[in-house]
């Protein structure tokens, strides 16, 4: 089984963002992303990684490109959202697991 971002027993949910810098629509959604981590800091914790850094991490999760954002919680994939996506699509994405 492929490693997965440690989670080092905390409470709040992961939110993985995988980008990359030759995506445009991954640049565009760096923004929206921000404003989800200061947010939901409180509820969530974000982690971005470029999806070309690490694409073995990105088939484990069959991630095909970037951007894409995986949920985790208690170490394992709860949901997953890939392509670019607006404000709304994003907190509508979250807001089932944001329950703490």
């Amino acid at each position: 089984m492929a490693q997965q971002p440690a989670a080092a027993h905390e409470d709040r949910p992961l939110l993985l963002f995988l980008a990359s810098r030759r995506s445009g629509p991954a640049r565009r959604m760096a923004s929206l992303v921000a404003w989800v981590t200061v947010k939901h800091r409180r509820k969530l914790r974000v982690v971005e990684l470029d999806i070309d850094e690490v694409r073995e991490l990105a088939d484990a999760l069959e991630v095909e490109t970037a951007p894409a954002l995986v949920l985790f919680e208690d170490n394992v994939v709860v949901d997953k959202l890939e392509g670019r996506a607006t404000g709304p699509e994003i907190e509508r994405f979250l807001e089932p697991h944001l329950h703490r």
